[in-house]
């Protein structure tokens, strides 16, 4: 089963973002009827997922094995082992890769076309979230203005654009800093 799951996350980490939204759009969009924020999310996961997953396992793997080994020794379950040593142990590592995975799907905007639309309101209103609605999202909010003729909408795809750039430079630094630990642990 493990090989299978190495197998197919490689194989989606080469899988084109537009593909992720056309699936998405062909699962939820039809389905429901509608894009909205749920599709956008499913769509964006997809291209998370093989990052989260070879990430969590080479971090995993990274483990010495004298731990586990004095875990099992001093009594231990497997099930505690993995609870206990291995999980805590590793957390960093997959930490690094759920960040790695965000700053790559903060700047997707193929798979929004397809599953989110785009709205010029957030889904809040009265205190409730409506996500089986279209929304706002930075990076399609770019390619709207970007190409318009009006100088202030220039300008806000440009500021966009740096707000986004700096979230992504936020959470490398953060993953980085996160595998720093990892190797300082080991």
């Amino acid at each position: 089963m493990a090989e299978i799951v190495r197998f197919c996350a490689k194989v989606l980490t080469g899988f084109p973002s537009i593909l992720a939204g056309v699936f998405a759009y062909g699962a939820i969009v039809l389905a429901t009827g509608g894009y909205s924020a749920i599709a956008g999310a499913v769509a964006l996961s997809i291209l998370m997922l093989p990052t989260i997953i070879l990430t969590s396992e080479d971090a995993i793997r990274m483990v010495p094995a004298r731990m586990k080994e004095a875990a099992i020794g001093m009594g231990a379950t497997n099930t505690q082992t993995v609870w206990m040593v291995l999980l805590p142990t590793a957390i960093p590592g997959i930490l690094t890769g759920v960040m790695l995975a965000v700053a790559r799907a903060a700047g997707e905007t193929a798979p929004l076309l397809f599953t989110a639309l785009f709205s010029n309101y957030w889904l809040w209103s009265y205190g409730r979230a409506h996500l089986m609605h279209p929304t706002a999202s930075l990076s399609v909010l770019i390619y709207n203005f970007a190409g318009m003729p009006f100088e202030n909408q220039v300008e806000l795809a440009w500021a966009a654009a740096l707000v986004l750039v700096l979230l992504v430079l936020a959470a490398n630094l953060i993953g980085q800093s996160l595998s720093q630990r990892q190797i300082q642990q080991s």
